[in-house]
């Protein structure tokens, strides 16, 4: 096996690896340097954090396979922390740590636009997101969306009018969703890039969809919502994208129809630009989202809390601290750094123990919860 074969399959079996989220890897890759040490270190973490069974890494044989599969569709890995990674999506405290594509890997390192919105939209909602994306599109940016029925398909198929698109799925790459579009997504894939963090095999389900919308908005400077009812999956990546400090936009709709509530609410409550055409999203579309710099990782409170080197000789002190501070309500990491006084690097040590115990639960945008189940005395 090729050194790079051997530290991808470590990297995908430590991201496979049961209760290992996008913030626990970036955690065990920066304490223990590479795949394979925080690999080793994993069972000993699991029942810091308080697990009783043992925690088994993905196996090697499984993850060949999946890389196998994987280039047996035309497709690659983007590892985070290395150059083809998209630099804006790496800038997030959540980013995939993985991505597995198809088509061409460099259109992600474009100024790119998310377009989201309804699944069941209006003959007048498809029409707009066509047409915007057509024109964006034509301006030299980049459209993202995430293949969904309704204002993401119409998105994609604007774009293709002029250039290339970008589906982010929340399936594997060869699970198409919805069916109806897997022929599309094979046009995005020749044309364009399609992206998806699950591996191969992977039929979506609800929980996947915030993870892939975190993606779009995550590769975006910016997120256009397209008629989208409240409580809606297309209002969750309106959230991140104020989370992730991308600029915010909504087309404004009938009050008649209930499916612009939430879009109207955004305007209303003056958290999104109010976009008529492609020119109201170029003039306020930065070069670079606010706070963050062209290169490298956005640390969350990176100033914040004591870095004394003894915090990491007190490990049961900040997890005591933390399991006080926690609750099934997701919590953003900062505010405990904030609360709890200890450095950053020991907070983020005792959420990884917590996670592979499988007692709380990272969630986008950098926020964490207790699990329903994982109360215990201490």
């Amino acid at each position: 096996m090729s050194p790079d074969r051997a530290a991808l399959v470590a990297t995908l079996r430590l991201v496979r690896t049961e209760r290992v989220g996008p913030a626990s890897f970036r955690t065990l890759l920066r304490r223990f340097g590479t795949a394979d040490a925080a690999l080793d270190a994993l069972p000993g973490l699991a029942r810091a954090g308080g697990r009783e069974g043992g925690l088994v890494p993905a196996r090697t044989a499984t993850i060949e396979a999946e890389i196998d599969g994987v280039e047996r569709l035309g497709g690659r890995y983007l590892v985070l922390g290395t150059p083809d990674y998209p630099p804006l999506l790496a800038q997030l405290a959540d980013a995939p740590p993985v991505l597995a594509v198809l088509g061409d890997p460099r259109l992600l390192h474009r100024r790119a636009v998310a377009i989201v919105g309804a699944r069941n939209a209006s003959s007048a909602g498809l029409r707009i997101a066509e047409a915007l994306a057509a024109e964006l599109g034509g301006a030299g940016l980049l459209v993202v969306s995430g293949l969904a029925r309704g204002i993401d398909g119409a998105a994609h198929l604007g774009a293709m009018h002029v250039g290339p698109t970008v589906a982010a799925i929340a399936g594997g790459l060869d699970h198409p969703y919805p069916p109806e579009h897997a022929s599309l997504q094979e046009r995005i894939a020749a044309t364009g890039c399609v992206v998806a963090e699950a591996p191969l095999g992977t039929t979506p389900q609800a929980r996947h969809f915030p993870r892939r919308n975190r993606i779009i908005v995550g590769l975006s400077l910016g997120c256009v919502v397209v008629e989208a009812a409240p409580k809606s999956g297309s209002l969750i990546s309106a959230g991140l994208a104020l989370d992730y400090g991308r600029e915010l936009f909504a087309v404004p709709g009938s009050p008649l129809d209930p499916r612009s509530r939430g879009s109207n609410d955004l305007l209303r409550q003056r958290h999104a630009h109010l976009v008529e055409n492609a020119d109201d999203v170029l003039r306020e579309l930065p070069e670079l989202p606010a706070g963050l710099g062209p290169t490298g990782f956005a640390e969350p409170g990176s100033g914040w809390g004591s870095d004394a080197p003894e915090d990491w000789q007190q490990l049961g002190s900040v997890r005591a601290t933390l399991l006080r501070l926690l609750s099934h309500t997701p919590t953003p990491v900062d505010d405990l750094v904030r609360r709890c006084q200890f450095s950053v690097a020991a907070v983020l040590a005792v959420l990884t123990e917590l996670e592979l115990a499988g007692r709380v639960e990272s969630l986008p945008g950098n926020r964490v919860g207790l699990l329903a189940d994982s109360y215990r005395p201490h």
